[in-house]
């Protein structure tokens, strides 16, 4: 295992879901503990070649599955990815149905998300600096396209666009609740995708979910009720089509040169300069460097 040094690079990385705690086929594998200003993230970061592309795959949940929702340190894990040099974040993701006509098995690429989890700290701009990003789009369209077009190559059943539903778990939820989303026109249900995807924005970095569809969550009246060995079940076949698809997807995403999500910040950060903590903007350089001295250079 090594440390991060100058030349740990990566253009893509995978943050692996329930099921999804490697990256086949990965060349050149260095393992890096990454020490970020918000902690550790949930397990060292896997850092190699995949077809030529430089790969940094994270583990969500850790290896061995030990983190549970509530407990993951989001803010570490995307900021260990941005040091890397990501620009662009695939999150593959365990999810539950909330439509009949998504099966076990399918594929969904959500393009909106609804927010319910209760415990999660959802910045990175607090304590002296404050920003704003415009969050209407969570879903960067250049990436979900190109993940679309891979689903189709490695011949899922993929489902283009819906709502995530990010509920607080770790418990699942009651028929009362799950009747409810599906009134609110929920397409999938997890608990892991927010805040990642707010804070990917507020670090600038292309975000695109693949939800990997295991159960009918608790509403549907003739399927079973979602339980861990069901969800495990579905996985074990559902993570080799993510492994093919993420693989197909690779060269199409990376290709992805300028996107507006790497200019997020751009008008976002609200506090003026002088009135910034020193400790905070240090801490936070890494974000918002771009930002600062674009705008005293236009001065």
């Amino acid at each position: 295992m090594t440390r991060q040094g100058n030349r740990a690079r990566a253009d893509i990385g995978i943050i692996g879901g329930s099921g999804l705690y490697d990256v086949e086929g990965l060349r050149k594998v260095k393992e890096l503990s990454v020490k970020t200003p918000f902690g550790a993230p949930s397990d060292t970061i896997l850092l190699g070649e995949l077809d030529g592309i430089r790969i940094a795959f994270l583990s969500r949940h850790g290896r061995g599955h030990r983190v549970n929702p509530s407990e993951i340190n989001y803010r570490a894990n995307i900021y260990a990815l941005k040091s890397l040099g990501v620009r662009r974040v695939i999150s593959v993701s365990a999810v539950g149905s909330m439509k009949e006509s998504i099966k076990p098995g399918d594929v969904v690429l959500p393009d909106q998300f609804i927010d319910l989890t209760k415990r999660r700290v959802s910045t990175f701009f607090e304590g002296g600096i404050v920003a704003h990003v415009a969050f209407g789009d969570p879903v960067c369209a250049s990436l979900g396209a190109a993940l679309l077009d891979a689903a189709h190559t490695v011949g899922a059943t993929v489902h283009r666009g819906g709502v995530y539903i990010c509920i607080e778990g770790p418990q699942f939820s009651t028929k009362g609740e799950s009747r409810l989303y599906r009134q609110w026109g929920a397409s999938v249900i997890g608990m892991t995708n927010l805040p990642e995807a707010k804070l990917a924005r507020e670090a600038e970095l292309c975000y695109a979910t693949v939800a990997l569809a295991t159960d009918y969550d608790c509403w549907h009246e003739t399927e079973q009720a979602v339980t861990v060995d069901s969800i495990l079940t579905t996985l074990r076949q559902n993570v080799t089509l993510a492994k093919q698809l993420l693989r197909a997807a690779l060269r199409a995403v990376v290709d992805v040169k300028v996107c507006v999500c790497h200019r997020a910040l751009q008008d976002a950060i609200i506090t003026a300069p002088d009135r910034m903590p020193a400790s905070i903007r240090r801490k936070l350089a890494l974000l918002m460097d771009r930002v600062i001295l674009e705008k005293k250079g236009a001065r």
